[in-house]
């Protein structure tokens, strides 16, 4: 694929395709440029032979390879061609090299008996076939193609049954059919084609069938090395010992002697594996946990049956609230029940996959960047993104960064391509030295010895030189962010005078720009760079085009076109690459070959910069992303974050996983064959299972919700051509991927990878089709593929349809944290952020992908449905605790309490529950590391999080979901500081603030007035007053830095949020006054003497 060959923009509903030329270039610039062969390794023209005809290097394959290149690689290289891995052949005019006059002792045993592969190849034949008569790839049908025509080949008799004719010349005494024709076609066809002539293969009978890759005596003997090697890794296995186990035998390396267990080969031991929690740790943990349950149990069962007869409000108000809460609990801490921690070991990754004077083995990796709005999210944070990922430590043959602009801003456009081009001198610079992080911004932010480990000398003046050009470049980004500022009236031009395509945002057509790609994309030392490639999907007005998921589903299918890489990762534009090796860390648990088949996708935690050291409304959520995902991992993986992710492309396209295949079970040997009770019993066994797997594949056809065909299926057919495509009926495949033969052809391709002999201009005429704003019209786009629709928080979606499919995703927490991000430290922001994440739960609660009655008889785990249970039910947490925290400044105002006057055995209940809930903190604290801080910081944000955000997100998500309003809370800015942390001391107004706020007031309200009665009453109040007060102070102390973030740093708290929370308070406390009616009435007027003679005179 050309770089900077232009910004292709276009629109396949409109029959529109647009080439912009940068600047510099004259006259129409084609999409393609193939008047002549191009040599593939020096991008040369390929040339003619001393006869005048197209020189072809490899008479098996013809891969295109220049007279120069081909010379070099027989007299300097390994003489064999880079595509079919067979001999070259001496051409006429070249000179003789050694090796010439041996040819026939030459085999290609790697190739020609790879029997393994022989599914996954089918797989290539089933592409290759459904693109035949769609795509004209090399076809005369091509305008920008050249016309070849095809040539017939004589026709020559075939040896038969081994015996010489002599009406056949000595050298066609046999021949064996190569699917090269005398066409323009490049790469042979995975499957027969009548059109293409039959190039024959001369053949020798009375030589040894090594010379024709058919098998040789060398070739037994490494068959028969590899099946002994073979049956004593088995026996190893199967037999008790120190290197088996016999039934402890775990593939993983997890079992009893996992860690120390001694394989045949360093490169053949897992990649990866399982650290249980210590016993000594995670028992005791366990143990609290059922001891926690059984005083719950004794504890509602006093608080039911003691009732508070003169505060009956109250006191079944709190009882509703308690309940609740326990049941909250369950949901959140059984998930929690199994975690463990895993670990990597990335050099038996390399050993396996990167083998030396090979090529490496590593899967490719396309890299998805999503942003929309640059005034929002600053162009310089998602060039340092950009920058990480072209720098990472992978294959860059390997890896394609594709960037999303859902706002079609030339802003983004622009500093995309200074990027691009300050990436040529950055990535050799991150190379070379091995630095990190690999996002320029906070490498040299970092406060510390940056020569630590550096022996080069030049790395002092190479940093030096390098921290200059990045100056010069944020420079220039700086400028294109001040001159988009102010937009002129006829709309952004390009540097040609070509108008912007997308200067109206919401009616624009497709646009993609290959920055850097196979040609063109060299950094200063000369090296390919990874390919970048800009994206901005078609808009018109008329169409739902679902936001953020929307955006990611086109990435996929553009990246599905362009490279098909079998795996994908998904970051924000504010997340880069902190850890140079993180697409290694997740490969070595997708290309692991004994638990990678059924992982869906690698989940790494979020870490963030530029938080404060107190971290005061816990934007690093360690809790959650220390605890609650490390116990996931242990059930059937996490859930899906939105960020930071490693997805398997197949997962995505909603296939069912791999199942495992199941040891046969022991028949009933107690008794002969002819005792009749274990033949009806094994018959009638037989039977049943039949009838259950029938229904099974009739259930599996018939829902809706399951995919239309599973990947496993399409191996069970035999045949190449008429078999398969008869199987997998194309109308099926098309109303579930879209009307695009390309990319239909791509998702049956499990290792990824496209067509060779594909233009790029045909490649980009897709590209622009399945971006289009309409492609995904009656397709299972959104339903059962790709990013799901229906949710603000389209991530938790997804990764629950995934798991419902019996997929399993893995938890991947490296030494040194894989990405790094940046949070919102302001108390108004993060309080929006949480509105959002809620909104988003209540949504899927509401709508008919609730974990609570969805996806069942599928692949999802009881605990692993709790788990997402537990992430759509926790925002109407927020009505119970909002009743709860009002319930303290009621029982200080009336001088009632929620419970009665407390027994000894009852008190034992109550003090054997704090306990427990202290116990059961303080052991999670103790097997997950956290730090108590941090915890501490959760449960205060859960409370102000819950009585703000939680509670606005339940009514908004009532409103939209269930009447169709759509309220929108926005958030308007106030200056800040100028420090580091000035962004956590400004204040910005929103609806958010007033409920939290009111219940502040009201509970200080609350204790002033209840010290006040006290004091009135004498020493006998005191003593009820003190569970009062310890119930109010709970509520004052979990809210506290949200009293701090209101006060900032010069205490200036704005007058509004002042006097609507005074106002509430005030018309609250004056309505229970008026009403009191939490105090028993009497039926009618007291008829007790007042003990005064009032006849007496």
């Amino acid at each position: 694929m050309e770089a900077n060959a232009g910004l292709v923009a276009g629109s396949h509903n409109r029959n529109e395709l647009v080439v912009i030329r940068p600047e510099g270039e004259v006259g129409p610039k084609p999409l393609h440029h193939l008047s002549v062969q191009i040599c593939h390794i020096c991008n040369e023209d390929v040339g003619f032979t001393v006869d005048g005809e197209l020189f072809v290097a490899c008479n098996e394959c013809a891969f295109p390879i220049c007279r120069n290149c081909y010379e070099y690689e027989r007299s300097e290289g390994n003489q064999v061609c880079p595509q079919c891995k067979t001999r070259f052949k001496r051409h006429k005019g070249s000179a003789r090299v050694e090796g010439d006059e041996d040819e026939d002792d030459v085999d290609d045993l790697e190739n020609e008996f790879n029997f393994g592969d022989r599914d996954k190849q089918d797989m290539q034949y089933i592409a290759e076939a459904m693109l035949h008569g769609h795509m004209s790839y090399g076809r005369g049908g091509d305008t920008d193609m050249p016309h070849v025509v095809q040539t017939t080949l004589p026709q020559v008799p075939l040896l038969t049954n081994g015996h010489m004719d002599p009406g056949i010349p000595p050298e066609h005494h046999a021949l064996v059919p190569s699917f090269m024709g005398g066409g323009k076609r490049i790469h042979p066809f995975p499957y027969a084609d009548s059109n293409l002539p039959v190039q024959a293969r001369s053949m020798d009978p009375t030589r040894d069938l090594a010379a024709y890759g058919y098998g040789s005596v060398a070739w037994k003997e490494r068959v028969e090395n590899w099946k002994m090697r073979q049956e004593k890794m088995q026996v190893t296995r199967n037999e008790g010992g120190p290197l088996g186990g016999g039934k402890d035998w775990d593939p993983d390396g997890n079992g009893p002697d996992g860690p120390d267990l001694p394989l045949m080969d360093e490169a053949r031991q897992p990649l990866s594996r399982k650290l249980p929690i210590p016993s000594s740790r995670i028992n005791p943990y366990r143990m609290v946990i059922i001891l926690r349950l059984v005083v719950i149990g004794f504890f509602f069962h006093y608080r039911v049956m003691h009732p508070v007869n003169d505060a009956y409000g109250i006191w079944l108000t709190s009882v509703i609230c308690e309940i609740w809460f326990a049941f909250s609990w369950i949901l959140d801490q059984f998930p929690k029940w199994l975690p463990i921690d895993r670990e990597t070991y990335l050099d038996r990754l390399s050993l396996r996959y990167e083998k030396e004077g090979q090529p490496s083995g590593l899967a490719p990796v396309d890299i998805f960047v999503s942003t929309v709005d640059p005034l929002k999210e600053p162009p310089l944070v998602t060039a340092n993104t950009v920058l990480s990922i072209l720098a990472v430590d992978y294959p860059v043959d390997k890896v394609s960064c594709y960037v999303s602009d859902d706002g079609a801003a030339m802003l983004t456009f622009e500093a995309l391509s200074e990027t691009s081009e300050f990436a040529r001198k950055w990535v050799p610079f991150c190379k070379k030295f091995n630095i990190e992080p690999r996002a320029p911004e906070w490498y040299f932010q970092q406060k510390i010895d940056y020569l630590k480990d550096k022996v080069q000398p030049s790395f002092v003046k190479d940093r030096r030189a390098m921290k200059r050009e990045y100056e010069e470049f944020k420079v220039r980004i700086n400028a294109l962010v001040a001159k988009a500022q102010k937009v002129p009236e006829e709309g952004w031009t390009m540097q040609d005078g070509t108008p912007w395509p997308g200067n109206n945002v919401r009616d624009h057509p497709g646009m993609i720009q290959v920055f850097l790609g196979h040609t063109g994309g060299h950094d200063t030392d000369g090296n390919v760079l990874p390919r970048l490639v800009y994206v901005s999907r078609e808009k018109r007005p008329g169409f739902n085009h679902h936001k953020k998921a929307g955006a990611m589903n086109s990435l996929v299918r553009v990246s599905a076109v362009l490279t098909n890489a079998p795996y994908m990762l998904n970051l924000d534009c504010d997340h880069y690459i902190n850890n140079s090796k993180a697409l290694r860390e997740s490969m070595c648990f997708m290309m692991d070959p004994t638990v990678g088949k059924k992982v869906c996708y690698v989940q790494f935690p979020q870490r963030f910069d530029g938080i404060d050291r107190h971290d005061r409304y816990a934007n690093r959520n360690v809790v959650f992303f220390d605890i609650n995902m490390k116990g996931l991992d242990g059930i059937q993986g996490p859930i899906y974050v939105g960020t930071g992710c490693v997805f398997r492309r197949q997962a995505l396209y909603g296939f069912d996983a791999p199942q495992a295949e199941k040891e046969p079970t022991r028949t009933c040997n107690c008794l002969p064959k002819w005792c009749c009770c274990c033949c009806k019993s094994r018959k009638k066994n037989k039977k049943v299972k039949v009838k259950q797997e029938k229904k099974k594949k009739k259930s599996k056809r018939s829902d809706a919700s399951l995919p239309i065909f599973n990947s496993e299926d399409v191996e069970v057919v035999e045949g190449i051509e008429s078999e398969k495509l008869a199987f997998i009926s194309q109308i099926k495949l098309e109303k579930k991927f879209g009307q695009s033969p390309v990319f239909v052809s791509s998702t049956l391709l499990e290792n990824g990878g496209v067509p060779q002999n594909a233009s790029p201009a045909s490649l980009l005429k897709e590209a622009i089709h399945v971006i289009s704003c309409g492609y995904e019209d009656k397709t299972d786009w959104g339903k059962e593929v790709g990013w799901i629709y229906g949710s603000v928080t389209e991530d938790i979606l997804t990764g629950f349809k995934m798991h419902c499919h019996g997929w399993r995703s893995i938890y991947c927490i490296p030494p040194r944290p894989a990405f790094k991000g940046s949070a919102p430290i302001n108390l108004s922001d993060r309080l929006h952020q949480v509105l959002r994440w809620a909104l988003g739960s209540v949504e899927i609660f509401l709508s008919r992908h609730c974990p609570v009655w969805y996806g069942y008889g599928g692949g999802l785990k009881w605990l692993e449905r709790l788990s997402y249970i537990n992430a759509t039910v926790y925002p109407w947490t927020s009505i119970p605790l909002v009743a709860y925290c009002t319930l303290p400044a009621i029982c200080l105002l009336t001088g009632k309490f929620i419970i009665p006057e407390l027994s000894n055995i009852a008190s034992l209940w109550f003090l054997a529950l704090f306990i427990c809930i202290f116990t059961t903190g303080i052991l999670e604290m103790r097997w997950s590391g956290v730090a108590i801080d941090d915890w501490w910081r959760n449960e205060q944000f859960w409370v102000i999080g819950g009585v703000s955000a939680h509670l606005f997100a339940v009514f908004q998500g009532l409103l939209k979901v269930l009447a169709g309003v759509d309220t929108n809370f926005t958030v308007t800015s106030k200056a800040g500081d100028d420090d580091d942390f000035s962004e956590l001391y400004a204040f910005k107004w929103t609806t958010l603030l007033i409920p939290p706020t009111t219940l502040l007031i009201m509970n200080l309200i609350g204790v002033v007035a209840g010290v006040s009665n006290a004091i009135n009453n004498g020493y006998e109040s005191w003593g009820p007053l003190f569970g009062k007060l310890f119930f109010a102070f709970w509520v004052i102390v979990h809210l506290y830095p949200f009293l701090k973030g209101l006060m900032g740093r010069q205490n200036r708290t704005p007058t509004i949020v002042i006097v609507w929370s005074i106002l509430l308070a005030s018309i609250f406390s004056l309505l229970w006054v008026r009403i009191n009616p939490f105090i028993a009435r009497s039926d009618g007027p007291s008829l007790e003497e007042c003990g005064l003679d009032c006849d007496s005179n």
